[in-house]
C-alpha cells in the first residue's frame, strides 16, 4: 500500500493565496472558519457571498466581510463553494458559472458535486478540493491555538498549470499544513466520505446505539441504565481509541470487556452487516445515492425532514434530556 504524498507549511508557499482575491461562498460551519482562518493568514481580499435574506448576513458583516449576492462574488480569482452539498447544482447553475471570470479557480471542501456532475467546471478553470477533516468550529479553534487539523487535497482540472501550488497555499493558509495535507482525488474523497458517514460516523454508529439502547429497556433495563452503557460511555471509548488506537484503547480496558469484545463483536459486525457495506458502496459509487438525495431535494426534503423529526422522538433522545436536567440541577 503505498502512503500518500503529504505536505506541510513549509512546502506551501502562503504568499499565492495572499494575493488572491477570494469570494467564500456560503457562511455556515466550514464557509466561516475558511474565510477568518485565510484571513488570519494573511489574505487580505476577501468576500463572502449570500443570499440576500441569509441568516448569516449579519454575522459575516459582524465579523467584517463585505457580503455580496453569490453572483457578483464569484467575480474573483478564487471562488470557494461552502454551501451544503445538494444546494451547488442550482447555486452553480444560476449565479456562479454565468459570473466566475476565465482563468478562476473553484475550491470545493468536499467532492461530490464535481465527482456526480452536479457542477461541471469550464474547462478554463482551475478546480481543486481542499477538505480540512473537522467540524468547522473547531478547525477554527484549533488554529487560533497555533494548531491544526488533517486536509484532503486534489486537484480536478489544472488548466492554469499552477493549481496545485494554489490548492496546497489554500489548504496551508487554513492552517492543515501545521498537521499534514494529503494529496488524493475528488473520486476517493467523495466515496469515501459517503461510505464513511453512512457506515460508521452517523448511520452505523447511531442505529447501534439506538438499538442497543432499545434491546436492553425492552428487556426490562432501566432507560437511565442503558443510556449510559450503550450511549454515553461510547464517548469515552472512542475518545481512548482514538488517542491510543483501537489495540492500545483495548489494552485500557479491562479484560472483561476486551474478551468481550473479541467474542462479541465479529457477530455483531457478521457478514450480513459486510455485505450491507458491499451494496452501500456500490450505491455510492454509482450514484444512486446521490440521485436519491437529490431527488428528495428537488421535492423539498420532505423525507429527509420526516426522518429528522422521528430521530428527535426516540426514547433515547428523552433519557438524555433527563439525565442533562439531573445534572443541571446538581450545580443549582
Amino acid at each position: 500500500m503505498t502512503p500518500l504524498p503529504v505536505f506541510h507549511d513549509r512546502d506551501c508557499d502562503l504568499s499565492i493565496i495572499r494575493g488572491k482575491r477570494v469570494a467564500v461562498i456560503g457562511y455556515g460551519s466550514q464557509g466561516r472558519t475558511h474565510a477568518l482562518n485565510l484571513r488570519d493568514s494573511g489574505v487580505t481580499d476577501i468576500v463572502v457571498g449570500l443570499k440576500a435574506a441569509s441568516a448569516t448576513r449579519a454575522k459575516a458583516e459582524a465579523d467584517g466581510f463585505p457580503v455580496l449576492t453569490a453572483g457578483d462574488a464569484a467575480a474573483a480569482d478564487v471562488v470557494a463553494v461552502m454551501v451544503s452539498d445538494e444546494a451547488h447544482r442550482d447555486l452553480w447553475r444560476d449565479e456562479l458559472e454565468p459570473n466566475i471570470k476565465p482563468g478562476a479557480a473553484l475550491i470545493f471542501a468536499h467532492g461530490l458535486s464535481v465527482r456526480f456532475g452536479l457542477v461541471e467546471p469550464r474547462p478554463d478553470l482551475d478546480v481543486i478540493l481542499a477538505s480540512p477533516k473537522g467540524i468547522g468550529p473547531r478547525i477554527r479553534d484549533l488554529y487560533v491555538e497555533g494548531e491544526g487539523v488533517f486536509a484532503l487535497f486534489g486537484v480536478h482540472q489544472d488548466a492554469s498549470g499552477g493549481a496545485h501550488a494554489l490548492g496546497l497555499s489554500y489548504a496551508a493558509a487554513l492552517g492543515c499544513g501545521r498537521k499534514g495535507i494529503l494529496e488524493t482525488t475528488f473520486a476517493a474523497e467523495c466515496e469515501s466520505d459517503l461510505f464513511g458517514e453512512q457506515v460508521v460516523l452517523c448511520g452505523g454508529v447511531g442505529q447501534l446505539i439506538d438499538a442497543a439502547f432499545t434491546k436492553l429497556v425492552e428487556a426490562g433495563y432501566p432507560p437511565e441504565v442503558a443510556w449510559f452503557e450503550c450511549f454515553y460511555e461510547v464517548k469515552l471509548v472512542t475518545d481512548l481509541m482514538f488517542s491510543m488506537g483501537i489495540a492500545g484503547a483495548f489494552g485500557r480496558i479491562s479484560n472483561t470487556a476486551e474478551y468481550g469484545a473479541y467474542l462479541t463483536g465479529p457477530r455483531v459486525i457478521g457478514e450480513a452487516s459486510r455485505s450491507a457495506m458491499d451494496a452501500v458502496l456500490a450505491e455510492v459509487r454509482s450514484g444512486a445515492f446521490v440521485k436519491t438525495l437529490m431527488a428528495d431535494y428537488d421535492a423539498g426534503s420532505p423525507d429527509l425532514l420526516a426522518r429528522r423529526k422521528a430521530l428527535g422522538q426516540r426514547p433515547i433522545e428523552a433519557v438524555g434530556a433527563h439525565l442533562a436536567a439531573v445534572a443541571a440541577k446538581a450545580v443549582d
